[in-house]
Formats: C-alpha cells, sequence, structure tokens
C-alpha cells in the first residue's frame, strides 16, 4: 500500500472507531415502558386528563448520525382510559373514537430533525377515524445506554408531544357548544430496544 492508501485505510478505521459511519438499527418499543397521555379542555372548568393502556411501534433509526429511516406507532383506540367507566365508553363511541370501525390509530414516521441538547422534532402521518393528517413532534432523546438490568440491552428513553385540533380528522362533538375543546395534547413516554 501507498501512503495515500494507508491514510484512507487509517481515516475510515477512525470513523468506525468513533461511530460515525455507524448502521442504522432496528429499535422497538419496550410493552412494559410506553405510556400515550392526552388531555382536552372540558367546559373550561378544567383539562381532562385520559390515558391509552395499549400502545407500541418499531422503528430503524442511527443514533449515532441521529438519522431517522421509518417509523410506526400504534394505539388501539378501544384501550382509551380516563378513570371513569361511562366516559371511557362514550370516549370509544362514534362521538369520538368510533374504536369499533377504527380500532387503532397510527402514526408513521417520516423524518426526524435534530436540533440541540438531544432533541428534535419528529414529521409524520397520523391516522385517525380513516382520515390521515400530517403531524409534528416535538421529541427529546432522554437517555441511552445499556439496560441496567433485565434484558441489558441498548436502550433509548424518548418523550414526545403535540398539540392536535381533533376536528381535523372528523371528530367535531361538543366543539361549537364548547363542552369538548378542539385542541387535543398529545404525550408520548417510551423506552425503545436496540433489536
Amino acid at each position: 500500500m501507498n501512503k495515500r492508501t494507508d491514510f484512507l485505510f487509517l481515516g475510515a478505521a477512525l470513523l468506525v472507531a468513533q461511530g460515525l459511519l455507524a448502521e442504522p438499527a432496528n429499535w422497538e418499543v419496550d410493552s412494559e415502558h410506553v405510556s400515550v397521555a392526552f388531555d382536552v379542555d372540558h367546559i373550561g372548568y378544567q383539562r381532562q386528563i385520559g390515558m391509552f393502556a395499549e400502545a407500541g411501534g418499531s422503528f430503524r433509526y442511527d443514533p449515532e448520525t441521529s438519522e431517522l429511516f421509518e417509523g410506526r406507532f400504534t394505539v388501539q383506540a378501544e384501550s382509551v382510559f380516563t378513570a371513569h367507566e361511562r366516559r371511557d365508553e362514550h370516549i370509544r363511541n362514534d362521538d369520538f373514537l368510533d374504536a369499533a370501525a377504527h380500532p387503532e390509530i397510527v402514526f408513521v414516521a417520516r423524518q426526524f430533525t435534530p436540533a440541540e441538547d438531544n432533541a428534535g422534532s419528529l414529521t409524520g402521518d397520523l391516522t385517525l377515524l380513516g382520515t390521515t393528517r400530517e403531524v409534528v413532534l416535538e421529541v427529546r432523546i432522554n437517555k441511552r445506554g445499556r439496560y441496567p438490568f433485565g434484558h441489558g440491552k441498548e436502550t433509548l428513553g424518548i418523550s414526545a408531544s403535540t398539540t392536535i385540533q381533533r376536528s381535523d380528522w372528523g371528530m367535531d362533538y361538543a366543539v361549537s357548544n364548547g363542552l369538548v375543546g378542539d385542541d387535543v395534547a398529545l404525550r408520548f413516554e417510551f423506552e425503545a430496544i436496540r433489536q
């Protein structure tokens, strides 16, 4: 080898050692550590908080370059929970989620734009009630490292949030009379395990 070839080989080896040429990895949302919450105005008196008990997903992401290649997150509409059985049944019916006709709420990630301090914006398509619209989530990667117990694999801890107008998806029950707000704040907290 000549000096130029040696230099290029050494440079490539250093980049690999530093993780700059790392391969993207598949990540699976840990079903034991995932929370999906929402809150919405109720007649101006308070913001009603609710959650979904069943959610999960996976994505392909390179943590060294912060490049996202694909991702899908699914929420089971029937699993909505607000600590009030009659209200939960109302939210499941066709005034709101219409869970019988649309059992899944799906977010398909398209692009992650990183920012400072492990934050960034995630653009994707949210399908709700059979309608798909673009949404942007503010994302923070809280922690990355080998899990200290249990599975022991490399894990990402992620927080994400956005606010949508539910009427954009055709969910307009009680919007015009102000009984239930149009703006719905969504929050996602989860751990994802490298596969």
